[in-house]
């Protein structure tokens, strides 16, 4: 038994607060399962459950020094789990509408050689570009691209979202700018 197990979960936010690796590792034992199992009837598939709470504890880590726990913990955690699961959830519906979208108006199968490196070049170029992105820019644009929130980009940044907002917008300007002129040299 280790000594945190008597703990309560108020004095292990506590030390989570200060960066204590033994609360954090108790807190991860007591809520994991409880989490997993939640989120495995939620996702009906076992890894992406995995996955969802493995953030909620990530996320748990990350933003340690920041966290203002109103409430019991497990309240706490299991909200955490349920904004995850309404992104990843968003996310899947998003690719499920332009799979569909795909299938009705692009064209079914050109597997072209010079399709494929026209594609390669672009993404090239967009990697490229996002590489020249200011340092916020550039984060903002990334945590976007990986299904964040505005308001979870703002709290991972420590920025209101109305700066992401802002870095976002610029993002997307300078992209466009810099694709616009590879799509006409191009065709």
């Amino acid at each position: 038994m280790t000594p945190f197990a008597t703990y309560t979960d108020e004095e292990l936010v506590t030390l989570l607060l200060h960066s204590d690796e033994g609360a954090f590792t108790e807190i991860y034992n007591r809520y994991w399962q409880p989490l997993f199992y939640i989120a495995g009837k939620k996702t009906q598939d076992p890894y992406e459950a995995e996955g969802l709470v493995q953030e909620v504890f990530l996320d748990l880590w990350r933003r340690r020094e920041q966290l203002q726990i109103r409430g019991l913990l497990r309240h706490y955690l299991a909200v955490a789990l349920k904004y995850r699961f309404i992104n990843w959830q968003a996310k899947r519906n998003r690719a499920s509408t332009y799979a569909q979208y795909a299938n009705r108006h692009l064209p079914h199968s050109d597997d072209s050689p010079e399709l494929w490196l026209s594609f390669e070049e672009l993404r090239g170029r967009l990697e490229a570009l996002v590489a020249e992105l200011p340092d916020k820019c550039r984060l903002a644009y990334r945590l976007r691209e990986e299904g964040f929130s505005q308001r979870e980009i703002a709290e991972q940044m420590m920025v209101s979202e109305n700066t992401v907002a802002t870095h976002l917008a610029r993002a997307r300007k300078s992209l466009r700018a810099g694709l616009g002129d590879f799509f006409i040299l191009f065709f």
